[in-house]
């Protein structure tokens, strides 16, 4: 009796997966597609900072960094507190180079999100980026505070210390590394040891 009744089931499941496949497959709609649609959306009502924010986000998969700056500047217009938007902005602002926009707003994004080491740790970078070894220090530090582990601060705050000069700490940086994340501490001995010639 059990044997049939599993007989059963697995035949009920076979009857509904190949129903299933009969199913036409709908088409996906293209990123191209999503961008035009949004646009539009964004005319007919210029203050959906929804539309504008999913319209950045489009434009940061195809790389288009300038009109994603533009977007995300429109939904903070419209959203002031809108904190993740100035990640987003100063990240892009990144791409592109603009240093000291970046750091502005990672600024701005840490007052929403005071404990992200994500955002320190990138803040960092665009301080390294322009030469302000110290706050890149400072930044990094800051981000390791909040998460130990966090390998990509570490790795960041060891070439940091070699642009002060300070094989040392940096060293202390690679031994603590080593522990976490054996490949990028292998990177930063790299470094630490071309700083050297």
């Amino acid at each position: 009796m059990k044997q049939l009744f599993a007989l059963l089931i697995m035949a009920l499941l076979l009857i509904s997966c190949t129903r299933e496949q009969e199913k036409p497959v709908q088409p996906v709609a293209t990123e191209k597609s999503l961008v035009e649609e949004l646009k539009e959306q964004t005319i007919k009502n210029p203050n959906d900072a929804e539309a504008w924010y999913h319209l950045a986000d489009m434009y940061e998969r195809s790389e288009q960094f300038r009109e994603e700056v533009e977007a995300l500047n429109k939904v903070i217009a419209i959203k002031p507190n809108k904190g993740y938007t100035y990640v987003k902005l100063a990240t892009a602002y990144n791409r592109l180079g603009q240093y000291q926009d970046a750091i502005r707003n990672f600024v701005i994004a840490l007052k929403y999100f005071p404990k992200n080491p994500l955002i320190y740790n990138n803040l960092a970078v665009s301080y390294g980026k322009i030469g302000r070894i110290n706050d890149e220090i400072t930044s990094l530090e800051k981000a390791i505070a909040l998460r130990p582990n966090y390998a990509t601060a570490r790795y960041n705050l060891g070439v940091a210390l070699l642009k002060k000069g300070k094989r040392d700490e940096a060293l202390k940086q690679y031994e603590k590394l080593k522990t976490i994340d054996e490949t990028t501490a292998v990177t930063l001995k790299k470094e630490i040891d071309g700083a050297r010639k």
